[in-house]
């Protein structure tokens, strides 16, 4: 049964007259008020409720209350036991959630309930409309100027053990005989008693994590041929190949692992270090955690926010995160950018002005953000050679052809092929010339060349952009 409270629907008396009215101002100006009057009714209880059976079973915890406890846990960084007790007794809480009722119904939720919802709204991918819906109001309620933003990535690291290559074919292992047998004794039965012995007993896990450096290539050989037998040995069999942990060693025998099948003395040979892609698993454990050879095992959250420019209101400005984006860690942050900004138009939020590191600032991410009305300030990638001369030092027309260059010749010809253009020098000057070594003009048969794209005199104007003083105070806020 599903209890929905409307929130909009005043009291006929005062449920907080007995705070007293300077607890009361205090409770109003505090951030339990702001959640009361401006985010309580904001949170999406019809995303949730069809979930639950209006008019059978047990009646729900108030559906309001319970995704604001969901948002405060996370905004309060609580346990889930820490956030049953504040339920319970935290008067902040109670104003907030707008609960006025006195009974255990209203006031406590067992931790058991507290991981159902929270599993419902992971697992549907409620956390990202519960954030949207949130950060939408708080840029309303705020009148937060969202024309200038920053976009960066942070590392989070899985809240599991870093393991080596030995002790993912391991825990692999251990994980799929332990599910083996809890699901399927019968064919459990089957499995070799000294690959049982060697993998479930009490201390076998915390063995190989002992391995000396010097035994390691030949535990790992021995470890993958183990996990090579597994998999042959099961995977005619419909029930086990659609367990998840047989899937894992799969995958683990795939990623780590070149197979030969044809040949029964070197059935499974174990890749180098360098041939283990990065997007690998890293824990049996935690599947979805990836590498990143500058960060290390886990996550990365793409977070970008609104900024203020204006030194003096910087105290007084409310800075908003926009978008939040949780993914693997070897994901680049090239790839980031635009759904970040796609995602912040869809809201209003979108800014006019992007401030990001060089990963995001390609060519093709300026020229798609210009697409959507946004200004991408970022470094360009790569490094000129010291010296050289650039596209940038010659004199160039508003329809983007040269006109001269950096000794002030002008070019005898123009030539122009959709976005390839050639521009023709007098080879007598280009002879002559002190530059001509560092000089992207090039001898051809009847002139000196320079060729180039769009794409290049794109570059080439961002990286002379980049050394103004101008560049350098907009990419230092």
């Amino acid at each position: 049964m599903i209890r929905i409270k409307n929130h909009k629907q005043r009291n006929l008396f005062d449920p907080w007259s007995f705070l007293g009215p300077k607890r009361r101002q205090l409770l109003d100006q505090s951030w339990a008020g702001l959640f009361q009057k401006q985010i309580l009714c904001e949170l999406p209880v019809d995303r949730i409720a069809p979930f639950f059976t209006d008019g059978f079973g047990r009646p729900t915890k108030e559906l309001y209350a319970v995704l604001g406890v969901l948002v405060l846990q996370q905004t309060r960084d609580l346990t889930d036991d820490e956030t049953v007790d504040e339920l319970a007794f935290n008067t902040q809480w109670h104003y907030a959630l707008n609960i006025t009722e006195e009974s255990d119904s209203a006031k406590y939720m067992s931790p058991k309930t507290l991981w159902n919802m929270r599993n419902i709204v992971v697992e549907n991918a409620l956390d990202a409309v519960l954030f949207e819906c949130i950060t939408s109001k708080l840029a309303t309620v705020f009148k937060v100027n969202t024309d200038s933003q920053r976009i960066d990535s942070v590392h989070i690291k899985s809240n599991m053990r870093c393991l080596g290559r030995i002790g993912i074919f391991v825990s692999g292992i251990n994980k799929f005989l332990i599910n083996l047998n809890r699901g399927h004794k019968e064919i459990f039965s089957t499995v070799d008693r000294a690959l049982v012995d060697k993998y479930l007993a009490e201390k076998a896990v915390a063995c190989f994590s002992m391995v000396k450096p010097s035994d390691s290539a030949k535990t790992l050989a021995s470890v993958s041929a183990d996990l090579f037998d597994l998999v042959q040995q099961f995977k005619d069999r419909p029930e086990v190949t659609a367990m998840h942990s047989y899937k894992l060693l799969e995958r683990i025998l795939r990623e780590q692992c070149n197979l030969n099948v044809s040949d029964d003395k070197k059935r499974v040979e174990v890749k180098k270090p360098k041939e283990i892609a990065s997007d690998s698993l890293q824990n049996p454990s935690d599947p979805d955690a990836t590498y990143s050879g500058y960060k290390g095992q886990g996550y990365q959250v793409q977070v970008m926010e609104t900024y203020c420019k204006d030194e003096e209101a910087k105290d007084q400005a409310l800075n908003l995160i926009t978008h939040v984006h949780v993914e693997p860690a070897h994901e680049s942050d090239a790839n980031a950018l635009i759904p970040a900004l796609e995602s912040t138009k869809a809201r209003n939020l979108a800014p006019k002005e992007a401030l990001a590191d060089t990963l995001y600032g390609s060519d093709e991410n300026c020229q798609k953000a210009k697409e959507m009305d946004v200004e991408l300030v970022a470094p360009t990638g790569g490094c000129p050679k010291e010296g050289a001369i650039s596209l940038s030092d010659f004199a160039v027309s508003e329809k983007g052809e040269i006109t001269s260059c950096p000794q002030g010749y002008s070019p005898v010809m123009t030539k122009t092929k959709k976005t390839r253009h050639t521009a023709a020098f007098d080879s007598q000057h280009c002879r002559n010339c002190p530059s001509e070594k560092n000089c992207p003009v090039k001898q051809g048969k009847k002139y000196h060349y320079l060729r180039y794209a769009d794409k290049e005199m794109r570059i080439a104007k961002r990286r002379a952009y980049e050394q103004t003083e101008e560049f350098k105070g907009r990419f230092r806020c």
